[in-house]
């Protein structure tokens, strides 16, 4: 069965610093590019992060700085390091693999755009308390 997989949420206090972890089977991990988006309830969702196999990276305005995007291919997972967490960083973080071109701009909708990815997580939760 291909998928992507997330672990690594939590809950923290603010300034403290999560690893997210978003893993892949079943499809070519080292050709797809990859995504990480975050949804509150109630909330837009907002584009965190995109990564690239190219090595081309994007962070949202929100959290540049504070969260660096890499991967392991040998592990086929891709991580984002959160530091300096804000309680606005407490979310559902997805990740979503695979889709026709890597986002390199803001977005932010009431939904996120599940049909852009062939992969799509269940989601990590995240909260940040102040």
């Amino acid at each position: 069965r291909a998928e992507v997989v997330e672990s690594g949420g939590g809950s923290v206090q603010a300034g403290g610093s999560l690893r997210l972890s978003c893993t892949a089977s079943g499809f070519s991990f080292d050709v797809s590019n990859m995504a990480w988006y975050r949804q509150a309830p109630g909330n837009d969702c907002e584009l965190v992060s995109t990564f690239s196999q190219d090595g081309n990276k994007y962070y949202a305005d929100s959290v540049k700085g504070r969260f660096t995007v890499s991967s392991d291919n040998a592990k086929n997972t891709v991580y984002l390091q959160m530091n300096s967490l804000k309680p606005e960083d407490t979310a559902v973080y997805y990740c979503a693999a695979d889709s026709l071109y890597t986002r390199r701009q803001p977005f932010i909708a009431t939904a996120c755009p599940k049909y852009e990815y062939n992969y799509w997580g269940q989601g990590t939760q995240v909260t940040v308390s102040s």
